[in-house]
């Protein structure tokens, strides 16, 4: 973020921010896909399950974007 009176971020910066920018957007995408797949709304399942069906469309997710 640019400091009260900076105009310019440096090239560090812009780097942070173009790194930070790219992982969010694949978090962002990710979630409504999880939504449309309602495997965690309906998922009813105690301990780790969760946790493990989380880790399959997360799975099936990155297969999805690599063809």
């Amino acid at each position: 973020r640019k400091r009260r009176g900076q105009e310019h971020l440096s090239p560090v910066q812009e780097a942070e921010n173009s790194v930070h920018r790219h992982a969010r957007a694949r978090v962002e995408h990710a979630l409504p896909r999880l939504k449309n797949w309602k495997i965690l709304r309906d998922c009813r399942l105690k301990g780790n399950g969760v946790h493990q069906a989380a880790l399959g469309i997360a799975r099936l997710h990155n297969m999805a974007l690599t063809g």
